[in-house]
């Protein structure tokens, strides 16, 4: 699923196990890893092979699904914690525990996104890491003496991870892009990488944020005895991938962009900002607000809804076809990645937003005849979701991403992200108390798919009408912000010139 969750990123440069380090003649140069005899002049990089590129952006992607996992196992979790405590999770403890994970993501986005503009991205990236890992493991040891204690732990447990996995967004948003920057050849590429990188990670992550739990409960024959091996379960698993990137971390170098254009522990003109870029700002929010108001929810309660039309007859039957439908996520981000490249960010936006309006407006005005026929719901409801991938799910990450400049596109990506968390909250909070309120089912999924539908047409307008198109050449949006800066009287000092890379990493000059 997206992310948020989706609709979802890292360092931007590499180790020294991915840097060119080949000893040339001095007439020699190199230009996207091919070598070219005989140049007169430097190429304009010279440092990253595509591998390294592609490789940086999978870690990225690594630790963007670990986000959706960990974002997503707690609903099923919750599952089993109320059978096991069904006296001590009382409504208020369950909210609290729901919502702990989100303000925790919110608050990382924010303050990370300070983090990978006044430190630096490597900072952020190994910050983050060690505090979403951290969380994680609070998580699983989470105990009391009372089932009480135990919930008041875990809220507190879930809130750490949270701030560590919010600040993945701004840590992985800025750092990916400038990865993909280092590569002329790949910058034609960049919005397929982004969608693999942002938007299947984070869908990949909320699949495997439901089937492990119901994995784990068909591995203990449904015992209720083992339900508290299962949860924990659930949540170590989420460690795997943040500790198998954490040591790329640890190597990663600064990237070209960053060793440039950055603001580095100076102060930032926010005004100057707000007035230059309050138009992406308010559509790269809004779209990511209603994406995530639309896609969240009806992956969320995919389950329930297909209980609501007799899928299955138990618990783990309504799971399993929550999973499926969730997969439907998956194809979204390998379309949306093409289109983003063939024909631009916002058009592709705006293509998938249409569609999906187009169908849930279908989905809602003939539910009752549809769900009579529950193949047909099934796909249907899937090609919906799909939609929303295709669109918003493959290029909210990465305009939020690239319509800024490099001295402000933590801060930034982590204003927009956190909005998108938002959208997810106030979505869900509808969408339950929409289908609690008809007696009907059928009427209650008819206006849930016809207002996220009138919303999907909402966020087809600003992806076409409010975002911009910018230059792919991060470099051009950089220098025109500094020369904005200077005509307004601001002055500043450019680049990082303090942070050292590690040994045996080549960058920002010619291999000779």
């Amino acid at each position: 699923m997206a992310s948020s969750n989706a609709n979802e990123l890292r360092p931007s440069a590499m180790d020294d196990t991915l840097a060119i380090e080949k000893k040339i003649p001095a007439s020699t140069t190199v230009q996207d890893g091919e070598v070219e005899f005989g140049a007169s002049e430097p190429p304009e990089k010279t440092y990253y092979s595509k591998t390294s590129v592609w490789l940086m952006v999978l870690f990225s992607g690594l630790a963007i699904g670990s986000d959706g996992y960990n974002a997503a196992v707690i609903g099923n979790v919750e599952l089993l914690l109320a059978v096991l405590y069904p006296d001590a999770l009382t409504s208020s403890i369950y909210q609290r525990l729901s919502n702990a994970f989100l303000i925790g993501m919110i608050l990382g986005m924010i303050g990370f996104g300070v983090v990978v503009d006044q430190l630096g991205r490597k900072t952020g990236a190994v910050a983050t890491t060690i505090i979403l890992v951290g969380g994680i493991i609070l998580s699983t040891a989470a105990n009391g003496t009372s089932p009480t204690g135990l919930f008041w732990m875990l809220i507190v447990a879930r809130g750490i991870a949270g701030l560590g996995a919010g600040g993945e967004y701004p840590v992985s948003g800025a750092g990916a892009l400038e990865a993909t920057d280092e590569n002329a050849g790949l910058r034609k590429y960049r919005g397929f990488m982004f969608a693999m990188l942002a938007d299947l990670s984070a869908s990949l992550g909320y699949v495997w944020g439901g089937l492990v739990p119901l994995l784990l409960l068909l591995c203990v024959g449904q015992k209720v005895e083992h339900y508290d091996i299962v949860w924990r379960t659930s949540f170590a698993l989420g460690l795997i991938p943040p500790l198998v990137i954490f040591w790329f971390r640890l190597r990663m170098a600064v990237s070209t962009a960053y060793r440039k254009s950055a603001m580095r522990k100076q102060r930032t003109p926010y005004l100057l900002a707000l007035k230059r870029y309050y138009r992406p700002l308010i559509g790269c929010a809004s779209t990511w607000f209603l994406y995530n108001w639309i896609s969240i929810p009806f992956g969320i309660f995919a389950s329930t809804i297909i209980s609501r039309v007799n899928a299955g007859d138990s618990i783990v039957k309504n799971l399993g076809w929550g999973v499926v439908i969730n997969c439907f996520y998956i194809p979204g981000p390998f379309i949306g990645g093409y289109l983003s490249d063939k024909i631009g960010r916002r058009k592709t936006m705006a293509t998938g937003f249409a569609l999906q309006a187009a169908l849930g407006f279908i989905l809602g005005g003939a539910m009752f005849p549809i769900q009579k026929i529950f193949p047909l719901f099934v796909v249907l409801y899937g090609i919906f979701l799909t939609l929303g991938e295709v669109g918003p799910g493959s290029t909210v990450v990465l305009t939020s991403s690239e319509c800024f400049p490099t001295s402000i596109r933590g801060q930034m990506m982590g204003f927009v992200s956190a909005w998108s968390k938002a959208g997810a909250a106030i979505g869900t909070q509808v969408f339950t108390a929409i289908l609690g309120a008809y007696v009907d089912t059928g009427k209650g999924d008819q206006v849930v798919f016809l207002i996220g539908s009138a919303f999907a047409v909402v966020g087809a307008l600003i992806a076409l009408f409010v975002i911009p198109d910018v230059s792919r050449n991060l470099n051009d949006q950089d220098e025109s912000w500094k020369k904005y800066l200077a005509d307004n009287g601001w002055e500043s000092n450019w680049g990082d010139e303090v942070t050292k890379d590690p040994s045996g990493v080549i960058l920002d000059q010619r291999v000779s």
